[in-house]
Order: structure tokens, then C-alpha cells, then sequence
């Protein structure tokens, strides 16, 4: 059986995984899975998403993987965006977190490259930026081009809107952003719905994630 409580989360997460946590910000985010994590034991995490959620010391607002940021379970990000969340950077400039900047389409890429087994890929961007520091140059028909590595982790966390009992997946509208692609590049994934159904009842034109990559599947509870 795929489905799981909150209590049960973290049998699968552990102190030292690197763990991918799927969403935009405030948009697609596992709010639940994330919680459990900040209110548990768990630390030492490497923390692969696109930001790192919201945080404002003038209004207080935390959501996200800000929470873990907060709470000073992490010990190294990466990310395309930190800037919605003052204490990441304020945790980077006094090197009490190491943080990785990388462009969104080289992040997504990255994370598409673990979930297909591949080595890395070619790309222009970065060159002649801080995002090349310590990258290998691989020059291809006369033009430069980084060597990008694949993301791969220990457990993907993500947010969907509907499972069936088997596990696949549906995502709504813009939640579906870096969800799908984490499904493919963890070895351990789980996710929160909002709705559970029978096997059959999803129309299989619009599944997105296909079960036998999903391991665990928490539904949220109505507020």
C-alpha cells in the first residue's frame, strides 16, 4: 500500500539526504511533507529546488522551504532563486550555508539528465559568469559550452493534484512546474495530493507521472 500518514514521512526521510523538493515558490509546493521534516529530528539535509520558499523578518511570512532554512536543517542549497527569503541570504554572506546558483533551465535540465540517466549535457549559459567557476569548458565546433553534471537524490518530495491508488499522477495548471521532473531523479519519491482515487479513474490522457515511480503518497488533510 502506497498511501502513508504524516506520522509515517519520516521512515523515509533521513539526517544527511539530499533531498529534492518539488514547486515555485508558494505555487506546487508538498506544504505537508515539508512541515513534517521541519518539526522532526532530521538535519544536515542538501536541499535541490528551484527557491527557497518565503521569508521576511519585517512581516514574518515563512513558507516552504524556508521553514527547513529557518529552522537550520540545511546545510547546502540548490537553487535558481533565493531572493524571496532574506535568512538564506544572510546565511550564505556569513558561511553558514553553502549555496549553489544556477540558472532555472540548467537546474531543470540538471534534474531531467539524473532522471535519464545520463552523465550531464552541453550548455552556453553561465560562460564568462560565476555559474562557470570550477566547470569544465568543453569547446564544440569552435563554440565553448559548460559541462553541466546530472542532479540526482536520496528522496523527492512533491506536490500533485490528484493520485490514483497505483500512484500516477496529475498536476493542475502551473503546480506542475518542477514536480515531474523530480518524480524521474530520486530514489525515493513521495508525494501529497489533494484528492485520492481508485485505480481507472484518472483518464489516462492527462497522467503526467506514471506509478512505478511513485513510492509513497500522502493526502492532505482539508482545513
Amino acid at each position: 500500500m502506497k498511501q502513508v500518514k504524516k506520522e509515517e514521512l519520516m521512515n523515509f526521510i533521513h539526517s544527511g539526504d539530499t533531498i529534492m523538493i518539488g514547486g515555485f515558490v508558494s505555487v506546487g509546493i508538498p506544504e505537508t511533507i515539508i512541515d513534517q521534516i521541519s518539526q522532526s529530528q532530521v538535519d544536515h539535509l542538501t536541499i535541490i529546488s528551484n527557491d527557497t520558499g518565503v521569508f521576511s523578518g519585517e512581516d514574518q511570512a515563512l513558507l516552504g522551504t524556508g521553514k527547513l532554512i529557518i529552522q537550520r536543517k540545511v546545510d547546502k542549497v540548490i537553487a535558481s532563486h533565493i531572493g524571496t527569503n532574506s535568512e538564506t541570504g544572510r546565511q550564505m554572506i556569513h558561511n553558514e550555508l553553502e549555496v549553489e546558483l544556477t540558472p532555472q533551465g540548467t537546474l531543470a535540465e540538471k534534474i531531467h539528465a539524473g532522471g535519464s540517466g545520463l552523465g550531464g549535457f552541453l550548455t552556453p549559459t553561465g560562460l564568462g559568469t560565476v555559474v562557470a567557476q570550477g566547470k569544465q569548458v568543453v569547446t564544440v565546433d569552435g563554440q565553448d559550452f559548460l559541462l553541466e553534471k546530472a542532479l540526482r537524490a536520496d528522496v523527492a518530495i512533491i506536490k500533485a493534484h490528484k493520485a490514483d491508488e497505483l500512484g500516477n499522477l496529475i498536476y493542475k495548471q502551473a503546480a506542475r512546474n518542477f514536480n515531474p521532473v523530480m518524480a524521474l531523479a530520486a530514489k525515493t519519491v513521495i508525494v501529497e495530493v489533494d484528492e485520492l482515487v481508485k485505480a481507472g479513474e484518472l483518464d489516462p490522457e492527462e497522467i503526467i507521472t506514471p506509478f512505478v515511480v511513485v513510492d509513497k503518497i500522502l493526502v492532505k488533510e482539508s482545513v
